[in-house]
């Protein structure tokens, strides 16, 4: 019986690999979150920073010792810049994901060219084909579980907030697993160093793959933290609503007594004379009784009193708000999803009508309506200057800043509750913001 003897001196990584590999893994990254740059922009730069990397590593390659390892510094760099110029994220995030996509990068290198290795001693394919063949494939896996990894993290729509502590600790373990996965390359008289290059390849690919996996667990607990918060305070803010619209019926209440007063009491004064001059006021401010009598009947206890109250401040600012609502619509829907759709939306249109100096212009439009198999509820109100938005939610010009966007964040979450989508535009001083819920026809 003969056995095949595997060679155990490993040929060095080739810097173009390592130089792909990098690249790819920023790219994935990238995806991931959402570029910044899109279409030709964005592949433009891709493949400008394709090229700096691989030439950069080519360049350098042959350093050694304290010049390797400002080469690496060098190499991490342009991974950062990438990042950084490709993506609407803050520096803290860029600086995780690209200690993530190093450690990554360098386990897909590893693991390929042991790949590669392993297959030329066993089978000696000599065509430049299966060398291609066996990195894609590596390669290929490796960086898809590591897209599904970051799509399983991050999300298109929300904003990564890093703060500096978690910064240092990503830093920290980057750098540690991959001097950690380098020891074997020290002097062979030194403690910790490999004997042979087959021992070497292999303590730095289990390391790198053990790094990759303490890396990606301590951002998915982070991340996890990250979300638990601001559910937590998307909830508070639905109990706002809710408490809102508690005390706003309260209010109602208290006004439909007075309202049913008011009605008998005009009754009683119009009986008494025909003064002429008394007869025009009591019809002036009968209308107005009657006009608050048809104010937002919708059909929906809920909203009837909520829409009430958003109303009466409206009134009190001199802003003109118009409905046009089905409130049978919502019966099949939570109160406090109700308050937290409606009482958001029209509280940041409130917020922003009472901006215009010009009383004529603050103007407020709600309609809710069935179209198809869809409940479309629509709010529009008028604007000055301009609004920027950042992942999809106007931008807060209030002073504090860590509640910016929880109110609309809090009304999505809702819709989404429901399977629905929001959608938000800008047009002519228009501000749109349209949800769109499918309906259960039964």
């Amino acid at each position: 019986m003969t056995t095949t003897a595997f060679i155990t001196t490993f040929p060095d990584i080739p810097r173009i690999l390592t130089a792909f590999a990098e690249w790819l893994a920023c790219f994935v990254c990238i995806l991931s979150i959402r570029p910044k740059l899109n279409g030709t922009r964005f592949a433009a730069v891709s493949i400008l920073f394709l090229i700096l990397q691989s030439v950069y590593m080519i360049v350098t390659d042959g350093f050694d010792g304290i010049l390797w390892n400002l080469c690496m510094t060098g190499a991490v760099l342009l991974m950062y810049f990438y990042i950084r110029i490709c993506t609407e994220i803050t520096g803290n995030a860029a600086v995780c994901c690209c200690g993530s996509a190093f450690i990554t990068s360098e386990f897909a290198a590893s693991f390929a060219w042991q790949i590669w290795c392993y297959i030329y001693d066993l089978f000696r394919p000599s065509m430049f084909f299966w060398r291609i063949a066996v990195i894609a494939l590596v390669y290929g896996l490796v960086f898809l579980i590591m897209w599904k990894l970051n799509r399983s993290i991050f999300s298109v729509e929300e904003e990564l907030n890093v703060s500096g502590r978690e910064t240092i600790i990503v830093v920290i373990s980057a750098v540690l697993i991959f001097a950690v996965s380098n020891l074997g390359f020290l002097s062979v008289d030194l403690p910790f160093a490999g004997r042979d290059s087959l021992e070497i390849f292999n303590m730095r690919t289990l390391v790198d793959l053990g790094g990759v996996a303490i890396l990606y667990a301590y951002q998915s607990q982070w991340r996890s933290t990250q979300i638990q918060r601001e559910l937590e305070t998307i909830q508070t803010i639905l109990h706002s609503q809710y408490e809102q619209y508690k005390q706003a019926e309260r209010t109602v209440d208290l006004i439909n007594y007075r309202y049913h007063d008011l009605k008998n009491h005009i009754i009683a004064i119009r009986a008494d004379g025909n003064d002429s001059q008394r007869q025009e006021y009591l019809d002036k401010l009968e209308q107005e009784i009657h006009d608050y009598e048809a104010l937002n009947k919708t059909g929906n206890q809920v909203l009837d009193t909520l829409l009430t109250s958003k109303n009466l401040r409206c009134m009190q600012h001199k802003i003109d708000m118009t409905c046009v609502i089905d409130g049978t619509l919502f019966d099949s829907m939570d109160v406090m999803d109700i308050c937290s759709i409606f009482g958001n939306a029209l509280d940041n249109a409130i917020e922003c009508e009472l901006k215009i100096e010009d009383y004529s212009k603050r103007m407020i439009h709600v309609d809710a309506f069935s179209e198809k198999s869809f409940l479309i509820i629509r709010f529009e109100n008028y604007f000055e200057g301009n609004i920027n938005f950042e992942r999809g939610i106007p931008v807060t010009t209030k002073t504090e800043k860590s509640l910016h966007g929880y109110g609309l964040k809090s009304l999505r979450y809702t819709v989404h509750k429901y399977k629905g989508e929001v959608q938000i535009d800008t047009e002519n001083n228009w501000f749109s913001l349209r949800i769109l819920i499918p309906r259960e026809i039964s």
